[in-house]
C-alpha cells in the first residue's frame, strides 16, 4: 500500500501541479472544498478518487461563511458563527451542508461520526425556547415544517410519515405532551417523527466516578456533541465544550431500520425554531467524517465566545430586594418593639417612683429586682427556709452569675404593720452601717405594696441560739469569749462608732449569727432606732424580747444605749452559763447567778459542759460573769458603757494610755465592790426594779399611759 494525504481546501479551482519527485492532482469534489491527492502513480490516484467519490466525506468547519453552509429560513451567519434563530418569535432557521453526501455503499449504510459545538443563548427577561435538531434530510428548504415545539423539523401534517426519510437528534428545552417528551431539558433520537424513539435527560457521565451530571441546554454555555453511527448502533454523547469526550455515551440505541430511512445520498445539517418562547440557537463549529471517528479532535474548543447572561447586580436581584425589604421591616418592627418596651418601662418606673415613699427614693440604689430574688430562693421554696421570725420567714438562696454567692432572704409578712416598720428600720439603719461584727445587708425589694424583702449575707453556722443549745454541738470557752467580744464591738460601733447613735433594742442569742469561721455578727435590726449623738431619747413603744428587756423600759418606755447594755449583760450570762434567760418553772437566769454570787459561788454558774470539755481560767470566768451581772444591773446608772465593756473583755493593750487603763481598773473595782452587789440584792429582793418577766411586761404596758397600746414583744427563746 502507498500512503496518501488528503487536504481539504476552501477553493473551487482545479489545477495540476508537477512535483520534482511526484505528481499532484487536484480534482474538485464539491464546490466549497478541494481534495488534493499525492499518489505514487496516476492510476492509483484515479482509483482512490473514484472510491472517495462513492464512499467517504471528511470536513471540519471552525469558522462558518456563506460558501461552507447553505442557509434557509431565519438562519444567518454572525461573526463566523452559524445562528439558526434569534429572538424573533415563531421563526424557523435551517442550515445544510451545500452538497449531498453519500450515506450508502451498495446495500449497506456508511458509518459516520459527527461532532459540533452549540449554544442556546437566552435573552434577558424573555422565557427561552424551543430547541435545535441535527438531521439527515433528502431535501433542502423548510417546506412542510413548523416552528415552536416542532423545532422546524416537521409540520403536524407530515409528522410520523415514513416518506419523510428524516433522521435527527433533537436537543429540546420544552416538554410537549403530544410528542411524549420526558421533560423540558432532554436529548432524543427522531426517525420520521418528533416522537423520539429514545431519549434521555441532558447531561453526561463523569469518567472518574461514573456519576451523571445534568446540564441545562439553554443556559448560554457551550456544549459539544458527538454522534456516531456504526454497525446499526447510534451513540450520542455530550459534555461542556473543552472537556474530553466522556467514555460512556448518553444514548446508545440500535437502529436496524435506518437503511429504510436513508437514501443513497442525503443532506446533513441543523434546524431550529422559536415560538412564543425565544432564544438564539448557535453552532460554533462542526466536523463530519465517514472514516475517521477521531476527526472531531480538530475542532477548536477553547477561547470560544460565551453566551451566558451577565449576572444581575445584587442590588437588583429578587433575593436582594426581598431580603432588604424583610430586613428593613424587621428593623422597623424591632425598633417599634424596643421603643414600646422602653416607653412602657419608663412609664412603669415613673409610676413606681410616683408611688414611692421618701425612704424608697433615698435607698433606691440598694434595690434588688424581685425576679433575681425569686430565682435565688427557688420561688421561696419551703425547702429553703432556714428560720422563722416574728414578722416572716428567712430563706437561703444563691445569687450571682459567674461567681455564685449564698444569701439569706427575709420576707416580711404582707399584712403586718409591725413588719413594715421593721423593714423600714432595717433599710434605714443596717443599709448604711458597715462593720465586721454586723450582718451585711445586700439590698431590699418591694415588689408591691406590702410585699417587703430584705437580702443579707448568708451565715453558714446559723444563730448563736442554735449553737448554744444544740446537744450535738458544744462551743468551747475560747469560742464563747470570741463571740462575746465580737458582739460587744458591734454594739460599741452602733453606740459610738457611726455618724448617728443606733439603738438595736433586740440583742439576744438568736440575733447573733455565726459565719463559717465562727465570727459573730449582730443582725436583725427590725426594732432599731437612730438619733443624733447627745440627743435625749423620746418615749417610744415597748419593744424587745422577754428575758432581755431592761426594767426601765417598762416603767418609762424610753430607749437609750443602756437598754442594749442590759441585753448584752443577759447575753453574757446566757453564753457562759449555757442557760436560757427565762424558763417556765425556773427563776430567771440573772436571779440565779446573783444568788450564787451572794454565796461566793459565782464560778458554779458556768456551763457544766465546759468543765467537762475544757480547762478554764476560774478568774476569767468570774470576771466575765461579774461583767454580765453589772451590765444587767437593775439600776441604769450602775451599768457600764459599751466602751468600758469592750476594754474589759479585750484587756489592756500595749499602745493604750493611762486613761484607758484607769477606765478598766475603775470597772474592775466596781465589779468587785460589795456595796454594788449588796444594793443589787436589795433591789432584786424588794421587787420594785427586778428583772421583768413576760407577764410583768404585758401588765406594765396595759397600765402605762405614756406607752403606746401596741408593742413588739416576743417571748424569750
Amino acid at each position: 500500500m502507498h500512503p496518501y494525504k488528503v487536504e481539504i481546501n476552501k477553493s473551487t479551482n482545479t489545477s495540476l501541479s508537477p512535483s520534482p519527485s511526484k505528481s499532484t492532482i487536484s480534482i474538485p469534489l464539491f464546490t466549497t472544498m478541494d481534495i488534493i491527492i499525492h499518489p505514487s502513480s496516476s492510476s492509483l490516484c484515479l482509483l482512490f478518487y473514484l472510491f472517495l467519490r462513492s464512499s467517504a466525506v471528511d470536513f471540519i468547519i471552525n469558522s462558518f461563511n456563506s460558501t461552507s453552509i447553505s442557509l434557509y429560513g431565519n438562519a444567518t451567519i454572525q461573526s463566523n458563527i452559524l445562528t439558526l434563530t434569534n429572538s424573533t418569535p415563531s421563526q424557523i432557521g435551517r442550515a445544510l451542508y451545500p452538497r449531498k453526501i453519500p450515506t450508502k455503499n451498495t446495500s449497506s449504510l456508511l458509518p459516520f461520526s459527527t461532532s459540533f459545538i452549540f449554544s442556546m443563548a437566552p435573552t434577558t427577561n424573555v422565557l427561552p425556547g424551543h430547541g435545535l435538531v441535527f438531521l439527515f434530510t433528502p431535501v433542502t428548504g423548510i417546506a412542510n415544517t413548523a416552528s415552536a415545539q416542532n423545532l422546524g423539523l416537521f409540520s403536524r401534517a407530515v409528522d410520523g410519515n415514513p416518506t419523510n426519510r428524516v433522521f435527527g437528534v433533537e436537543f429540546d428545552v420544552f416538554r410537549n405532551e403530544e410528542f411524549r417528551d420526558i421533560n423540558a431539558n432532554h436529548v432524543g433520537i427522531d426517525v420520521n417523527s418528533l416522537t423520539s424513539v429514545n431519549s434521555s435527560e441532558a447531561g453526561y457521565y463523569e469518567d472518574q466516578d461514573g456519576g451523571f451530571r445534568t446540564v441545562q441546554l439553554n443556559d448560554g454555555r457551550n456544549y459539544q456533541v458527538w454522534i456516531d453511527y456504526k454497525d446499526s448502533m447510534v451513540n450520542v454523547t455530550m459534555a461542556p465544550a473543552g472537556m474530553k469526550k466522556p467514555t460512556r455515551c448518553l444514548i446508545c440505541v440500535p437502529l436496524q431500520n435506518l437503511s429504510d430511512v436513508f437514501e443513497d445520498t442525503m443532506y446533513v445539517g441543523f434546524t431550529a425554531s422559536t415560538g412564543t418562547l425565544t432564544q438564539s440557537h448557535k453552532i460554533l463549529s462542526w466536523s463530519f467524517s465517514n472514516s475517521n471517528f477521531s476527526f472531531s479532535d480538530g475542532l477548536i474548543t477553547q477561547g470560544l465566545p460565551s453566551f451566558v447572561l451577565p449576572g444581575e447586580p445584587i442590588y437588583r436581584s429578587t433575593g436582594f430586594i426581598v431580603g432588604l425589604t424583610l430586613g428593613i421591616l424587621f428593623v422597623v418592627v424591632a425598633c417599634g418593639v424596643v421603643g414600646f418596651i422602653w416607653i412602657k418601662r419608663k412609664r412603669r418606673l415613673a409610676k413606681e417612683r410616683a408611688d414611692m415613699e421618701d425612704w424608697e427614693l433615698e435607698y433606691w440604689p440598694h434595690r434588688i429586682p424581685f425576679q433575681e430574688i425569686d430565682l435565688a430562693t427557688k420561688s421561696f421554696s419551703d425547702e429553703n427556709v432556714i428560720g422563722i421570725g416574728g414578722n416572716g420567714k428567712v430563706y437561703k438562696g444563691v445569687i450571682g452569675g459567674g461567681t455564685e454567692e449564698e444569701i439569706a432572704v427575709k420576707r416580711i409578712n404582707h399584712d403586718n404593720n409591725d413588719g413594715v416598720r421593721e423593714f423600714l428600720a432595717e433599710v434605714s439603719s443596717l443599709g448604711r452601717l458597715k462593720h465586721k461584727s454586723l450582718v451585711g445587708l445586700r439590698g431590699w425589694c418591694k415588689k408591691e405594696k406590702g410585699s417587703l424583702i430584705l437580702v443579707y449575707d448568708y451565715m453558714e453556722n446559723g444563730s448563736l441560739d442554735k449553737m448554744l443549745f444544740d446537744d450535738n454541738k458544744i462551743l468551747n470557752f475560747n469560742d464563747r469569749m470570741k463571740i462575746l467580744k465580737d458582739v460587744a464591738n458591734g454594739i460599741f460601733y452602733l453606740h459610738e462608732g457611726w455618724e448617728a447613735k443606733v439603738l438595736h433594742r433586740d440583742i439576744k442569742s438568736s440575733n447573733v449569727l455565726l459565719d463559717k469561721e465562727m465570727n459573730a455578727k449582730l443582725g436583725d435590726f427590725g426594732l432599731a432606732r437612730m438619733h443624733q449623738h447627745g440627743q435625749v431619747a423620746t418615749t417610744t413603744r415597748v419593744v424587745g424580747t422577754a428575758g432581755y428587756l431592761a426594767p426601765e423600759v417598762i416603767r418609762t418606755g424610753r430607749a437609750s444605749t443602756q437598754i442594749d447594755v442590759f441585753s448584752f449583760g443577759i447575753l453574757v450570762l446566757e453564753v457562759i452559763c449555757g442557760k436560757r434567760p427565762i424558763k417556765e418553772g425556773s427563776i430567771p437566769l440573772v436571779s440565779w447567778v446573783t444568788e450564787l454570787m451572794q454565796k461566793d459561788k459565782v464560778f458554779d454558774a458556768i456551763d457544766e459542759r465546759l468543765i467537762a470539755k475544757d480547762v478554764v481560767d476560774r478568774e476569767v470566768v468570774e470576771m466575765v460573769l461579774y461583767l454580765g451581772l453589772l451590765c444587767a444591773h437593775p439600776d441604769v446608772n450602775m451599768r457600764p458603757t459599751m466602751r468600758q465593756v469592750v476594754k474589759s473583755l479585750e484587756g489592756k493593750k500595749k499602745n493604750e494610755g493611762e486613761s484607758e487603763e484607769g477606765m478598766e481598773v475603775h470597772l474592775l473595782e466596781r465589779m468587785k465592790s460589795q456595796n454594788v452587789w449588796s444594793k443589787y440584792a436589795e433591789m432584786l429582793s424588794s421587787g420594785s426594779t427586778s428583772h421583768p418577766t413576760f407577764g410583768d411586761i404585758r401588765n406594765g404596758i396595759s397600765s402605762s399611759m405614756s406607752i403606746s397600746s401596741s408593742s413588739d414583744i416576743v417571748e424569750g427563746r
